[in-house]
């Protein structure tokens, strides 16, 4: 009796999916900072955990969300927080905001345009390509652009995650491999193209790096909210 008591708890209780979260996410964090290696990232590592657990358990995505809106309530802040390591770094802005936003821009429109314009490449339909387009932005706010321009939110969530990880693999060693080699650069490409999971691998790389990155992440973010409309009118 005591055990079926306790699966009924387990199965139903919240604490279950929080505490398996982030202690996977605690794990990936130390895969990477004992192994270095490119594919150690934290929300990788978490995402296949989660993922196998949910798909081996029966769970509904549905019930997994319930259980972690505690952890999705803290995005928020935690993204505020992100103000911090920037505002340490403040006297290396001076005279970077006129080719920053300019740079910040260009990429912006590459990346929506590059979105749509792969989507209908490879025969995609319109609503596919309005979900792809906010890819380079917050999981939050892709979900949001992609529900107000009738897209599909819950792939776009996708999107973005799979958008941010990929850059956060690849991005160091892309740029380089480019010969990129200064913090301030690689820190506003990594957030421009990774977003919150890109910002994290930057911040585990190189403090200047970490506070550019988290620049560069609200900056596309709110680009993005300017661009995308243009782009949809343009382009679909």
């Amino acid at each position: 009796m005591r055990v079926h008591e306790t699966w009924s708890w387990l199965h139903t209780s919240p604490l279950p999916w929080l505490v398996l979260t982030l202690a996977a996410y605690e794990l990936g964090r130390r895969l990477r900072a004992r192994t270095g290696h490119p594919l150690a990232q934290p929300v990788l590592i978490a995402l296949v955990i989660v993922c196998v657990t949910i798909e081996v358990t029966g769970t509904s995505y549905a019930d997994y969300r319930s259980a972690t809106d505690l952890i999705a309530f803290f995005l928020g802040p935690a993204t505020v927080a992100l103000a911090i390591p920037l505002h340490r770094q403040t006297h290396r802005l001076r005279g970077l905001a006129v080719p920053m936003l300019l740079g910040l821009l260009a990429g912006t429109v590459v990346s929506t345009a590059g979105g749509i314009l792969l989507v209908r490449w490879c025969g995609g339909g319109e609503a596919l390509a309005r979900t792809m387009a906010p890819k380079a932005t917050t999981t939050p706010v892709a979900i949001a652009l992609a529900d107000r321009f009738d897209g599909v939110a819950a792939l776009a969530a996708v999107f973005a995650i799979g958008a941010g990880t990929l850059g956060a693999v690849a991005g160091p060693t892309v740029l380089s491999l480019l010969r990129i080699r200064e913090h301030r650069a690689r820190g506003l490409a990594l957030g421009a193209v990774s977003h919150g999971i890109g910002t994290s691998r930057a911040l585990h790389d190189d403090p200047i790096e970490g506070a550019f990155a988290g620049l560069s992440m609200g900056v596309t973010a709110l680009l993005t909210c300017l661009v995308l409309p243009v782009a949809v009118a343009l382009m679909l």
